[in-house]
């Protein structure tokens, strides 16, 4: 089974025609790296360089990007769209561009929550439509840095400064971002969306949730039920999914009952700051516990809580 890892961000902008609790490390200024003046800000490429994300047309130039997609706090973003197919990758032309200024440090700023570093997952092969997306983040002094995604059928993408690279898929939350200058507008739910959250590639649930709510989901494509709970539940239930022997996430499992997928559980740990982190936890799947990056089998004290806390 493949699972996604989506981002949810915040943005708002205009469009121009045609179409956590761990502090971010400050860019440093123009003086301060190299004592010139940066140069001017680039525009869009006219034409998508790469293959299906993981493409940027220059490596960044603010400190920090080797630890962060995004350090610091920019004050613009510019999304340049380039669509094209999956079955042909590459070389696609600039369909149009939409320029965030109000919640561009928060954009960048969602996306530098995202886990670098992270490995390769199994992928299907489905071909469609997909969008390649490059995004340049400018700052106050003048310094700027590309990053570059896709929104594509498969999610698997790789997101990438040309430092550093991830593979938590933030596709759909871009699209919606550039079309309606809000990615919240794609309608999707914590129960229904995969989030990316810094430390997930290390530890199940990273950081100190505050809340968690849990998904029962309908193995047929119905509503999910939900139920949410406090400090007082979060917490302990991290401690056990963290306690678990993880290993990196190829993204799939094997059932042991047949066609019978048991219960099917995302935990969505939510944080004081920042985005969420959620878990997938299935009954009758091995490796039974994922959290798109990291993957391990549930025991008996993890499968009873789990069963304890799950609506009905």
């Amino acid at each position: 089974m493949l699972l996604g890892v989506a981002l949810v961000l915040t943005a708002c902008g205009q469009v121009e025609p045609p179409s956590r609790a761990v502090p971010q490390t400050p860019a440093r200024s123009a003086t301060e790296s190299t004592g010139a003046a940066p140069a001017a800000p680039k525009p869009c490429p006219k034409r998508w360089g790469g293959q299906i994300g993981g493409w940027v047309p220059a490596p960044p130039g603010v400190a920090g990007a080797g630890e962060s997609l995004v350090p610091g706090a920019p004050v613009e973003a510019m999304i340049c769209a380039y669509p094209g197919n999956n079955t042909n990758p590459g070389g696609e032309q600039l369909a149009g561009t939409r320029t965030l200024t109000e919640t561009a440090g928060q954009l960048g700023r969602d996306l530098g929550y995202l886990p670098v570093g992270s490995s390769d997952g199994a992928c299907t092969a489905m071909g469609g439509p997909m969008t390649n997306y490059l995004i340049r983040f400018t700052y106050a002094d003048g310094r700027s840095l590309w990053v570059g995604t896709a929104e594509e059928v498969n999610h698997c993408v790789t997101t990438t400064n040309g430092t550093a690279s991830s593979r938590s898929y933030v596709g759909d939350r871009i699209t919606a971002a550039y079309r309606q200058g809000t990615p919240q507008a794609d309608g999707k739910d914590l129960c229904e969306s995969w989030m990316g959250r810094r430390g997930q590639n290390e530890r199940m649930v990273p950081d100190e949730p505050t809340s968690v709510v849990v998904c029962r989901l309908d193995p047929q494509g119905g509503q999910a039920l939900r139920t949410e709970y406090g400090t007082d539940v979060a917490g302990p239930l991290a401690s056990k999914l963290n306690d678990l022997d993880a290993r990196p996430s190829d993204n799939s499992c094997q059932q042991t009952k047949g066609d019978d997928p048991g219960v099917i559980l995302r935990l969505v740990f939510g944080y004081a700051d920042g985005p969420p982190a959620a878990v997938m936890v299935q009954e009758f799947c091995r490796p039974s516990v994922n959290n798109g990056l990291l993957q391990a089998d549930g025991d008996d004290r993890l499968n009873q809580e789990a069963t304890r806390l799950a609506p009905r």
